[in-house]
């Protein structure tokens, strides 16, 4: 099993910055895929924002293109989101998911993120 436990969430203005950080522990090999989706309010659907293999090939949503960065430390079995210039539009819950050998998936309990204008 995987755990996995986000922090960095909090209130910024918009055109701030916060990086999110996700840990991942508990009996494991090698985890695939790291990656954040994002939970917009009155939304039901998480959304995929970023995520990154262990090799490092990294992907993002249209919507957050150029402005944020995803990373991953594999010895630290870390996976970070630097997220800059913030809009309102990217409040949400953001959570962290992973993808084990065995194409299991798991998921962290989730940050808040909150832009205000």
């Amino acid at each position: 099993q995987v755990r996995l436990v986000e922090s960095g969430g909090g209130l910024v203005q918009a055109g701030g910055s916060l990086r999110l950080s996700c840990a991942a522990s508990g009996t494991f090999v090698r985890l695939n895929v790291m990656g954040w989706y994002r939970q917009a309010p009155g939304k039901q659907q998480r959304d995929l924002v970023a995520t990154v293999t262990s090799g490092g090939n990294t992907n993002y949503t249209d919507a957050v293109k150029g402005r944020f960065t995803i990373s991953r430390d594999n010895a630290k079995n870390m996976v970070y989101l630097q997220m800059n210039s913030l809009k309102p539009d990217d409040t949400a819950v953001y959570y962290c998911k992973a993808e084990d050998r065995l194409y299991r998936t798991f998921w962290g309990q989730g940050t808040q993120v909150a832009v205000s204008s």
